[in-house]
């Protein structure tokens, strides 16, 4: 299919909707399912308005300046024809890239979890330093974090960690953030001034719905405990921590943070299912993440995917081998927008490709 018959067939859908819309009397799951996709494509309507109205504008101009014999005014509709003709393939591009389908999981808020891996203390510091980034950045982009789950050692790093956040857009900002995040520096416990090398795992999982996964209760296996922490930080004299285990994929998720049972359960529930969810949604789409995996990642936790090298103040992307010399700027959450930036744009690319 051309571009051309890909933006008419747009076009016609989102009057369809509207005629559709416009007969029905409100309410009711078909009217809700319409709305969405009426208020999805009105985005690109307007962008493809935008371009046919632009590509009009030029061929008028091209007209005008053909039978033009005053010379002023020639140079003056030949000045806005080259200015037109310099600003059309930028509203080409922008129509293209909102005719990608979009993924169903980006507008969701997202579940975060960062691991400490090999290197020990080290290790657990690299991880609490990813925490405080990524919830500057969540900040700094006014989205809200709730801290779910916490294990701490006794010298401020963190063993492992789930964090909540909620907001606009948060899961396509930071769904390329999943992988092995690997740091190069001089622990502060290193007395001889050794750089060591250290590693965290992330995983971004799209908060799941109850539409999209349906869990039996016979599935699970729930355990309870005596929550315990650092320091008695966490401690209490009930078996208010909670361990579910799915049976069947032999996924386990401990939530011990809250005083509550009941909210602990809630809590691990909604990690469960976004893990089962996002398990179920990478076998859904292997085939296209595979024949993307050379240009962003395939989003394996296993893979190595980005290097933090403090010395020499470097950051490295591997995926797409970008390396920046800003790395205080973007572990304080300023600047990581310029490491995500490029990671959606090589993706775009990807997908464009894929359109052609």
């Amino acid at each position: 299919m051309s571009l051309e018959e890909s933006l008419s067939k747009v076009v016609l859908r989102h009057e369809e909707l509207s005629a559709r819309l416009a007969e029905e009397a409100g309410g009711g799951d078909e009217f809700i399912k319409m709305s969405r996709e009426y208020a999805e494509l009105s985005p690109i309507v307007e962008a493809i308005s935008e371009l046919r109205n632009s590509e009009l504008e030029l061929t008028d101009l091209n007209e005008m300046i053909a039978a033009e014999d005053d010379a002023k005014m020639r140079q003056l509709a030949e000045a806005e024809r080259d200015d037109l003709a310099e600003r059309l393939p930028a509203l080409q591009q922008r129509v293209k890239v909102l005719l990608i389908p979009r993924d169903e999981t980006d507008g969701r808020n997202a579940i975060l979890e960062i691991r400490a891996g090999t290197g020990g203390d080290e290790a657990a510091l690299f991880a609490a330093d990813l925490l405080r980034m990524y919830q500057r950045y969540a900040e700094q982009r006014r989205w809200r974090v709730e801290v779910m789950n916490i294990s701490e050692n006794d010298i401020g790093g963190v063993k492992e960690v789930q964090v909540m956040i909620s907001g606009s857009d948060v899961f396509s900002r930071l769904k390329f953030e999943s992988g092995v995040h690997r740091v190069q520096r001089v622990p502060v416990t290193e007395s001889g001034g050794r750089i060591h090398t250290s590693a965290a795992t992330v995983a971004v999982l799209p908060e799941a719905e109850e539409v999209d996964i349906t869990i039996d209760e016979k599935d699970l296996r729930i355990d309870t405990f005596r929550a315990s922490g650092a320091g008695g930080q966490h401690v209490n004299k009930t078996d208010s921590a909670v361990r579910i285990t799915h049976i069947p994929t032999g996924v386990i998720v401990s939530q011990q943070d809250e005083k509550s049972q009941h909210k602990n359960r809630a809590k691990a529930m909604k990690i469960l299912m976004a893990r089962l969810y996002d398990d179920e949604r990478r076998q859904r789409d292997e085939e296209r993440a595979e024949s993307r995996k050379s240009q962003v990642g395939s989003g394996d936790r296993s893979e190595r995917i980005r290097t933090y090298n403090f010395p020499q103040g470097r950051l490295t992307d591997h995926r797409i081998n970008h390396t920046l010399y800003k790395l205080d700027d973007i572990v304080t959450g300023g600047a990581l927008d310029d490491v995500i930036d490029p990671l959606i744009a090589e993706d775009q690319a990807a997908r464009l490709a894929e359109l052609e």
